[in-house]
């Protein structure tokens, strides 16, 4: 597996190899002996897959927080993502910092955000379908979002306003508010 840090250290994005040959091919995912070395837990307690049928759905920016805060080890299975992370650790060095990448069925990269990040995602392509494993099951009552295209993140969305295919609740997500202490880093 290829690792590589972003310029946020703690996302990583992972390229696991591919063996093809006539038949198609085959590929180790996910590995946690050789990703313990980089930080990336072993325990996984879920897995998430969600379907965009539309080019230019919007899915975020959501979290959660303690006690069922989530690190997502998040692929695409089909089509492609502009994928992003939004640093909301209190007392981070990077707080209020976003990186982003492109994860295609093409690339076959993958990207781990840990504990304390905003995360959202556009699929780029019609028929979209990504998978996300998560270190902490669903809880509602610990579920935060943010507004997408929030001005003061000011994240480079491939998507404009009119474009954007959103839920309701992603539409009427809070601004980001800093004074908001979610994440103790």
């Amino acid at each position: 597996m290829n690792v590589q840090k972003l310029s946020i250290p703690d996302v990583l994005l992972i390229t696991p190899q591919k063996f093809a040959d006539e038949r198609g091919f085959f590929s180790e995912t996910w590995n946690a002996d050789k990703l313990k070395a980089h930080e990336v837990p072993s325990t996984f307690v879920q897995d998430n897959q969600s379907f965009s049928a539309q080019k230019g759905t919007v899915r975020g920016l959501h979290c959660q927080t303690e006690p069922y805060a989530q690190g997502k080890l998040v692929r695409v299975l089909r089509g492609a993502i502009w994928d992003v992370a939004v640093d909301i650790r209190q007392g981070s060095p990077t707080y209020g910092q976003w990186v982003a990448a492109e994860l295609s069925v093409e690339n076959w990269t993958q990207i781990w955000i840990p504990c304390g990040f905003l995360h959202g995602f556009c699929a780029l392509v019609p028929n979209t379908e990504v998978l996300y494993k998560v270190t902490a099951s669903y809880a509602k009552d610990c579920e935060r979002s943010v507004r997408w295209n929030d001005p003061a993140l000011a994240l480079p969305w491939p998507v404009g306003a009119e474009e954007a295919v959103l839920s309701d609740k992603d539409r009427e997500a809070p601004l980001f508010n800093p004074q908001d202490n979610w994440f103790q880093y």
